[in-house]
């Protein structure tokens, strides 16, 4: 436990909890208010686990009772405790998580020209956002960009869905595709239109790999500047792999042919 202050608060209108709803309730808040909502044990031991203090700390008074759950609270500098029914006013969980952290936005990153990397190119579903983040994680790939029209990186939906990758990934959104100009190494994008397999081809590394939007696939002026476009074999006969998966396909192979 961290020398911590702790204060109660009793009322619905309380400043930080008219906070905490615009946080959960307008998934691009957080790029006005500067501020994130962890919300669940998980994210707020993943946070810890990097060795990143929150700035503060709200839980319920029944998870307070609870000495693991109080002693992750007492990791942020400032916590607040709340009733129950108080705390289920502002939580994104259909089941209260009943803790979470409020964190610093972390500060806009450059791009880095030679960091193997992933593209998205308008990721729309939050869900799938937030896996390909753990894939990345996963798999050693530490930069991914977003360009414009991409689900946003920080809302609370792919918060939980990357389940803590966000803390171990360099993360850079609202790119526009000439800023993809920064990179300086091959491009590798996929598509149901090339007879290019990927498990015959010869992946470079570095590389970015640019994963396209769940109905269109990746934007046609962005395959043009690809040095290869692949596509993953599916002689089960469905049209399609769900972008998700798709990318965890891909960036498997990738990590294999480097030796793992």
């Amino acid at each position: 436990m961290t020398d911590s202050s702790t204060i109660s608060i009793q009322a619905r209108d309380n400043p930080l909890l008219v906070q905490l709803r615009k946080l959960t309730r307008d998934p691009s808040a957080y790029r006005k208010l500067g501020e994130l909502w962890l919300e669940g044990e998980h994210l707020c031991s993943s946070l810890r686990t990097r060795g990143r203090r929150p700035l503060r700390s709200v839980i319920s008074e029944t998870a307070w009772q609870h000495p693991a759950t109080r002693e992750l609270a007492t990791w942020a500098p400032r916590v607040a405790r709340v009733p129950d029914a108080l705390f289920a006013s502002f939580s994104a969980l259909p089941s209260s998580g009943q803790l979470g952290f409020v964190v610093a936005l972390p500060p806009a990153e450059a791009v880095q020209a030679l960091e193997p990397s992933i593209v998205l190119d308008r990721v729309q579903d939050a869900g799938n956002v937030g896996s390909i983040l753990r894939t990345a994680a996963a798999f050693g790939v530490r930069q991914v960009l977003a360009l414009q029209g991409t689900a946003a990186l920080w809302s609370p939906k792919v918060l939980r869905a990357g389940m803590g990758a966000h803390f171990g990934l360099r993360l850079i959104e609202g790119l526009k595709p000439e800023d993809l100009d920064l990179l300086q190494m091959p491009w590798v994008g996929t598509s149901l239109a090339t007879d290019q397999w990927l498990h015959k081809a010869v992946l470079p590394q570095p590389c970015a790999w640019i994963f396209g939007h769940e109905g269109q696939g990746v934007d046609q002026a962005l395959l043009d500047r690809c040095a290869q476009v692949l596509r993953i074999p599916q002689p089960g006969g469905e049209e399609s792999l769900n972008v998700a998966a798709a990318a965890a396909v891909c960036l498997y192979e990738w990590m294999r042919q480097r030796g793992g």
